[in-house]
């Protein structure tokens, strides 16, 4: 290899990990945008608190699921919502509820139940002013469940 051949090799192998260190942060920046936008999109953790606040008494009302909800501490439901929906927005919390299909092997759930739950959902979304595309999103994190928590 000739010396310029080398030197060109070096040189263009330089300009290359410059623009990966330069553009390092600024992608590492916008990959941390788009993992906590939902997280965001829904206000963060109070905005969270406040959806599964309105979310609650949405479904104790909803004549479709109610009475799957009669025998349920609301408290403990509404904070393992919230930490739920705040995981899988790409917020900092952690989910210390069970796997879906665990905390729902007894229970008969159908897949209208599953998705009159997800409706209300957006109910309160939409009542606590979450953009459309923020609720889709939280939604289609939430869709890939219905296989483990439909049980008939």
């Amino acid at each position: 290899m000739t010396l310029f051949k080398r030197a060109l090799q070096f040189s263009l192998l330089a300009c290359w990990s410059g623009l990966l260190v330069m553009t390092a942060p600024a992608a590492h920046a916008q990959s941390t945008a788009a993992s906590d936008e939902v997280f965001q999109g829904m206000g963060g953790k109070p905005g969270i608190e406040k959806i599964v606040q309105i979310f609650l008494p949405i479904v104790l009302a909803d004549d479709r699921i109610k009475d799957s909800f009669k025998d349920t501490d609301m408290e403990r439901l509404g904070t393992l919502l919230a930490e739920q929906f705040c995981h899988l927005g790409g917020g900092p919390c952690k989910y210390s509820g069970k796997d879906m299909k665990t905390a729902h092997e007894d229970f008969i759930i159908t897949n209208a139940q599953f998705n009159a739950l997800a409706e209300d959902l957006q109910l309160a979304m939409e009542e606590y002013g979450v953009p459309s595309r923020i609720q889709n999103k939280l939604i289609a994190k939430l869709a890939p469940m219905q296989r483990e928590v439909v049980t008939k």
